[in-house]
């Protein structure tokens, strides 16, 4: 596997009379997207954001994403899908040109089979605004689908091929803008429950707030840089200080530690995210469908998303919910839980694109 970030793939899509079949999560953070080139699984992500500019010689507007844009323009950079999904006609609109971009970019083949990984939120308007930018999208001539993110991002961490679609089984997806739980049953899904009360990007928020207070006030950073940090430093298993510098107001540098300021907000994070698990989740698919719930706790339960990659947080999610639940589970996720949505969705596009 290649990760590439904004970086055009020069290759052509697969020779084949098949349509290409392609997985995409258009995630609020980062987009992924997966397919086969020549043979090889090819895995584009780069930040769900795009910035406008016009060209100094024509005056024509001029569009980029990702990483270049966030870096280039910082001041006017925008992430359409903050919530997870386009909340309004103007979002929908970014969306749809930063998509297109990216597809065009890249080299996505228009005649392909894709499959989408969408997130479970109770939000009528938002996914409707999502089915417009994915209907509109340029790729997925020959079909298009949408499955749970979560039940996508399961797919890589239950097996090598679809197995988890075969089983009753229960998955938590940690993303940045919600914490997402469901129950599947051959596919079905029970009792799913979202909440934007326990999220990544509030950790971001709390490591910000907490290095400011570990550093005496002297040192304030961004979302961007406490992101940054929880993604490069956090870790259960083997976390270390670390340190970095700011420029003065007045010129000079500040060189800071960092210690507790990340791994406090991180515990804290496991912590709310069992809670709401345990008692909301777990409690109400009990009550509602009870032989699954059983069943499944006897499964692995699969754990995803972009905050499931921080190191030994599975292990620490097991540990806790076991404890919660008086009751021993297990807990798996995929090598990269951040990459897996798509990978899941890339392997069901592929069994779609064998029936066409």
């Amino acid at each position: 596997m290649s990760d590439t970030d904004d970086d055009a793939f020069d290759g052509s899509a697969e020779n084949s009379d098949e349509p290409t079949p392609v997985g995409v999560k258009l995630g609020s953070t980062r987009t992924v997207i997966q397919l086969l080139r020549d043979g090889e699984l090819d895995t584009i992500r780069t930040l769900t954001c795009l910035a406008t500019y016009d060209d100094p010689i024509t005056g024509t507007e001029r569009v980029l994403y990702g990483e270049q844009a966030a870096q280039e323009y910082p001041d006017t950079v925008e992430f359409m899908l903050r919530s997870g999904l386009p909340e309004d006609d103007a979002r929908a609109e970014l969306a749809a040109k930063f998509f297109t971009e990216l597809i065009r970019a890249q080299n996505i083949p228009e005649d392909s089979a894709v499959v989408y990984a969408i997130p479970t939120i109770d939000n009528e308007a938002g996914l409707e605004n999502l089915t417009e930018v994915i209907e509109g999208s340029p790729i997925g001539q020959a079909a298009i689908r949408s499955f749970p993110e979560s039940l996508c991002g399961s797919i890589p961490a239950m097996g090598d091929g679809l197995e988890a679609i075969d089983e009753v089984f229960v998955s938590i997806n940690m993303g940045s803008t919600n914490l997402e739980a469901c129950a599947y049953r051959h596919g079905e899904q029970l009792a799913p429950f979202s909440t934007g009360a326990v999220t990544g990007s509030e950790v971001d928020r709390r490591i910000a707030n907490a290095v400011e207070e570990e550093t005496q006030g002297r040192v304030n950073i961004d979302l961007t840089t406490a992101r940054e940090y929880k993604e490069e430093h956090a870790s259960f298993v083997d976390f270390e200080p670390f340190t970095d510098v700011i420029q003065q107001p007045g010129g000079g540098s500040h060189e800071f530690t960092v210690n507790r300021g990340l791994m406090d907000p991180v515990d804290e994070y496991v912590d709310e995210a069992v809670d709401e698990i345990a008692n909301n989740f777990l409690s109400e698919l009990a009550n509602t469908h009870m032989k699954p719930y059983q069943l499944a706790l006897g499964k692995p339960i699969a754990l995803t998303g972009g905050m499931a990659c921080i190191p030994g947080i599975a292990e620490e999610f097991e540990v806790r919910l076991s404890a919660e639940l008086s009751r021993d589970v297990t807990v798996v996720t995929a090598d990269r839980p951040d990459l897996a949505a798509a990978e899941g969705a890339h392997r069901i596009a592929e069994r779609i694109a064998e029936t066409l």
